[in-house]
């Protein structure tokens, strides 16, 4: 098993041989079950791992002997073999066993590797690939033309090695490359050497660069676009996708091929990849200068025909395959812009990114075809049959969480209500960005946390500009902004400086306007609706004393909070607050605490639980109010107080 892990890693570690969870392994071993016995079992890949991370666990054990008992078995549905595999494990909680379980079985050998070597596609995915594999490959390897992956592909194997069993290799067309070996570093070796055979034989063609578009140049950049291309993809308002964009020379070079409308429109590398990627991409040639305006007539066209295109494609072959097909959503998941980039998209980000690496692998592939041949690859048919079968699509399929494809940007983030926040909208699948001025802080949150952190001064309007393009590059737009970011100076209001007051009205009242200006012209662009939430304070409405410096600009808040309600309301931009009160924090000290509880002439303790439930109020009561907010999507203009009860500080 230790053997088969490190080989596992080594394939699954080169982009070239396996990307995000493509390919398999698998082992044949013994292993004793809870009735003490030992049993021959088949250690394979299990769903959803991948092969560059693999642990022991990643590879669920398979009893050998009812996998063999089916050899001669003429027909098994996938449903079937799938629920066979599953009451054949060692373990039952274990992942569910590789849809192509049955073929590492019926290979008589103790290691199975299986890869989809861009390579291997470059020399199958052309006309005439078959007779080109049989030059380039001896007799140890047999060529098999393409069935899809399942118990019929593991048949035709067992048909194919049956009558030569002296192979120690399977070439797949248009599908990937089998090596087969009684131990690890030799089914490794045999991997390694077929791909290279595939390389060199690539290298010794003679090649013709593809022809290109003229360059020119466009009056917008692509973080201006992302949200009108995130909006666009959404057939409704409550459908979201995260976009991520995109450019190097190997996608610059696929992108501004004069026929890429053609060649990208011929399917992908490997046939797995079509449920990340859909069968085509959309292709968008802006014109010589257009503007951002421009760009949006352009796009909403190239949508319309995309969908009618995919709609086409959909009613075309369905009546081709067996059994009822459900037609998916008719988006693109990868956008190609001419002379601009590429944006891949997804659920979240992760989806979007995998997309964008398949992509650039598709595009590698595609590209290197086109300039020694045509590229060729399977029917459309065959491909609608990979993209709508219940197994591919189960790898993608997961329960929707409430804000999942939504983009959140927090301000003050790496404060105690900010951070409180983070998690909150996180545990609901949001993709959050967090945004704060503290550089250290952000540099020791990141080293935490995989999600985005931004160094941001809320304050200085080009910083916030400067965030919020990097946001639109990387997640296409914001859904919702939790403006969040202030200070709490305090002092008598006829003796304080100015300097004092200006500085406090920048971090509290001017910072939250920075902000939401910028978002709300992101929001009108996407047209898919937005949410405002401000953290304002029961100070807007109940001053304390000697608390003047931070309790005016929060009355300034709240009037901006309502202004952005009356004046985007109608874009389906929402926008409401929180008046919190006495919550521990960066913000409110113990310091703080004990100078507002000697204010009050009470002890901290009181100070703290002074409402009318004698309970103190948390960070993460907070942060519950601004997700009621964010979901509550009749609700606009309010302010929710967070305070344990204060009449004094009550709205109405």
């Amino acid at each position: 098993m230790a053997l088969r892990v490190y080989t596992t890693r080594l394939l699954g570690r080169n982009s070239e041989l396996v990307l995000h969870g493509g390919g398999n392994t698998s082992v044949k071993t013994t292993l004793k079950d809870i009735d003490g016995k030992k049993y021959d079992v088949l250690c394979v890949k299990g769903s959803g791992w991948d092969m560059a991370e693999i642990e022991p666990e990643g590879l669920p054990a398979v009893k050998l002997k009812p996998l063999l008992s089916l050899k001669n078995k003429k027909y098994l549905s996938d449903e079937d073999m799938v629920s066979y595999q599953k009451r054949n494990l060692i373990n039952i909680k274990s992942p569910n066993p590789s849809v192509e379980t049955f073929l590492h079985a019926f290979l008589p050998f103790k290691f199975v590797d299986h890869t989809h070597s861009d390579a291997i596609m470059n020399v199958t995915n052309r006309p005439g690939g078959l007779n080109f594999c049989k030059k380039i490959f001896g007799s140890k390897v047999n060529i098999v033309p393409y069935v899809m992956p399942g118990f019929g592909l593991a048949q035709k194997i067992n048909e194919v090695y049956s009558k030569n069993p002296n192979i120690n290799c399977l070439i797949l067309m248009n599908h990937g490359i089998f090596t087969f070996a009684d131990n690890a570093k030799d089914a490794y070796g045999l991997m390694i050497k077929y791909v290279t055979q595939a390389e060199k034989a690539i290298k010794k063609l003679k090649s013709k660069k593809i022809k290109q578009v003229k360059k020119y140049s466009t009056k917008f950049n692509p973080y201006e676009v992302a949200p009108i291309i995130r909006g666009l993809l959404s057939e409704n308002k409550d459908q979201k996708f995260i976009i991520n964009y995109r450019i190097n020379q190997k996608l610059k070079y696929f992108i501004n091929g004069k026929n890429v409308k053609s060649y990208s429109s011929k399917g992908t590398a490997t046939p797995d990849h079509v449920i990340r990627v859909k069968p085509f991409p959309l292709v968008i040639t802006p014109k010589k200068n257009s503007s951002v305006d421009e760009f949006k007539l352009t796009a909403k066209k190239a949508f319309q025909n995309y969908r009618k295109k995919y709609v086409n494609y959909f009613n075309i072959n369905k009546k081709k395959v067996k059994g009822k097909k459900i037609m998916l959503d008719t988006s693109p998941r990868v956008i190609l812009v001419q002379n601009l980039g590429m944006f891949s998209v997804g659920k979240d980000l992760k989806s979007a990114r995998i997309a964008g690496d398949l992509t650039e692998t598709n595009a590698k592939v595609i590209s290197s075809v086109e300039e020694t041949s045509k590229y060729k690859f399977i029917p459309e048919k065959d491909l609608f049959d990979v993209e709508y079968w219940s197994l591919e699509q189960a790898k993608i399929k997961k329960t929707k969480k409430l804000l999942e494809g939504n983009v959140v940007v927090i301000t003050g983030s790496t404060g105690t209500i900010g951070f409180e926040t983070y998690k909150m909208f996180k545990n609901y699948g949001a993709e959050v960005v967090l945004l704060d001025f503290n550089q250290e802080k952000i540099k020791e949150l990141q080293s935490k946390i995989k999600d985005t952190c931004i160094y941001c001064d809320v304050t200085n309007k080009r910083s916030v500009k400067n965030a919020f393009k990097k946001i639109c590059e990387k997640f296409g737009g914001i859904d919702i902004l939790i403006s969040n970011a202030g200070n709490a100076p305090s002092g008598t209001i006829g003796e304080i400086s100015d300097d004092l007051l200006r500085k406090s009205f920048e971090v509290n009242f001017f910072s939250h306007q920075n902000c939401a200006s910028e978002a709300v012209k992101i929001m009108k662009k996407q047209n898919i609706n937005g949410c405002l939430l401000f953290n304002i304070s029961k100070q807007s409405v109940n001053p304390g004393k000697n608390f003047g410096p931070y309790g005016l600009p929060k009355s300034a808040l709240l009037s901006l909070c309502k202004q952005y309600a009356v004046d985007y309301g109608s874009y389906g931009i929402r926008s409401n607050g929180i008046n919190a009160d006495r919550i521990k924090s960066g913000l409110m000290t113990e310091k703080m605490i004990k100078n507002r509880a000697k204010a009050r002439a009470v002890t901290t303790e009181d100070y703290m639980k002074g409402n009318l439930l004698l309970n103190e109020v948390k960070a993460e009561d907070v942060a519950k109010a601004f997700f009621h907010l964010a979901t509550s999507k009749k609700t606009t203009g309010a302010v929710l107080t967070v305070d344990g009860g204060n009449i004094a500080a009550s709205l109405r």
